[in-house]
């Protein structure tokens, strides 16, 4: 099965990280693009409790489903992970309910993509603040970041809905999803 290979890191000023990357002869591969994603479990948590995800998401007009599993932390954060696209993101939630899976998290960002042929650096912008992801292999994702000023005690190996429970715990905030409407309640 593929691997996702990655680090994440939280970003200050995402203008000039993408003056960074362009200096580094990365380029831009989509452009700034809003992208809300569904993870869905069974009642129980199952999934969850197995450290897999089962995600739809939806990005511009695009649609994929996503599974991921066999997460391992060290230096980076690895799994296994099969995606494809799909033609109607609303039948696949119909047919995903249908078989008992329900949405358990929500979460919107907007993404830019950048590559430079031998991984990616996607830089986010959350409800929650800035970030940027290294994916490739993993001595491409140290260099890398060095290149671009990231230090290895920068790396967040977190998924987002783990840095959401944590930004909520910091700022007492009682949003239930990590969507911007949510948040600004």
């Amino acid at each position: 099965m593929p691997q996702e290979i990655e680090i994440k890191f939280y970003v200050t000023n995402l203008l000039a990280l993408e003056s960074k990357l362009k200096a580094e002869r990365f380029r831009l591969q989509t452009p700034r693009t809003h992208e809300m994603n569904t993870l869905y479990d069974l009642p129980g948590q199952v999934l969850r409790k197995r450290k897999q995800l089962l995600r739809i998401r939806q990005y511009g007009s695009e649609w994929k489903i996503t599974h991921k599993c066999g997460g391992k932390v060290g230096r980076h954060s690895s799994r296994q992970e099969v995606e494809t696209k799909v033609e109607d993101g609303k039948k696949m939630d119909a047919i995903l309910r249908a078989l008992g899976y329900s949405p358990s998290f929500r979460y919107e960002k907007f993404r830019a993509e950048w590559s430079d042929g031998t991984g990616n650096v996607v830089l986010d912008h959350t409800p929650i603040g800035d970030f940027a992801e290294i994916e490739g292999p993993p001595r491409w994702i140290d260099q890398t970041a060095k290149k671009l000023g990231v230090s290895r005690d920068q790396y967040i190996m977190k998924n987002y809905a783990t840095l959401f429970a944590e930004w909520k715990e910091e700022t007492n905030n009682k949003a239930d999803e990590l969507t911007f409407k949510a948040v600004r309640r």
